[in-house]
């Protein structure tokens, strides 16, 4: 087994760690819906990232990326998904009121977070150009799932960790001021990186 494990981890922590899509869903969720919301994010976001290993094992993005139009469309796919996605954050927390943690009710669905993490062609790119780097000259599914779920591993604790000092921090303070910040915030994120991805 040549998959390559330990230079992986070096290669995902800068990714794995910068706030993107995954991170602005996944404070959303656990602010709005606790750890129930957290964790239907984080489960989205787990399947999105099986899925590119999947295709890429399957060698199915290697030729969405060979056909431009196909690529250009997808792209376009995700942006506008991205762009959607900030303003019903917005219009979330410019609409918030007080809650109680634990009520469901999350606005962020797992669907949401699946659609997020797949439509991204930053995700499709780190996929194809690094994650294939450490699976190993033959580029097995197998080896492409084991460094999926160290992605995921790695993903998950960082988000967890993160998330439990804002529930600590909505403690402290009004939840409903809190609340207004990190969607009216993340939402404008969202939008950023789907201006940015319009860019690149």
């Amino acid at each position: 087994m040549d998959i390559n494990l330990s230079g992986f981890i070096p290669a995902l922590l800068p990714i794995a760690l910068s706030p993107g899509a995954s991170f602005t869903l996944a404070m959303n969720s656990a602010l709005s819906g606790g750890q129930r919301g957290l964790l239907k994010t984080l489960t989205g976001t787990a399947l999105g990232i099986y899925t590119h290993a999947i295709l890429i094992g399957l060698g199915i993005t290697s030729l969405l990326v060979a056909s431009p139009a196909l690529f250009h469309m997808l792209k376009i796919a995700g942006t506008a998904y991205l762009l959607w996605l900030g303003v019903q954050l917005i219009r979330s927390g410019l609409k918030a009121r007080e809650m109680v943690f634990d009520s469901g009710g999350a606005p962020v669905t797992m669907k949401d977070a699946w659609l997020a993490n797949v439509l991204n062609p930053k995700a499709i790119m780190f996929y194809l150009t690094v994650v294939s780097q450490f699976a190993g000259s033959k580029g097995e599914i197998g080896h492409y799932m084991i460094l999926a779920t160290v992605h995921i591993a790695v993903m998950a604790l960082w988000l967890i960790a993160i998330s439990k000092v804002l529930i600590f921090s909505a403690n402290k303070m009004n939840t409903m001021t809190l609340k207004k910040y990190v969607n009216v915030a993340g939402g404008g994120l969202l939008i950023l990186f789907a201006f940015m991805s319009i860019l690149h």
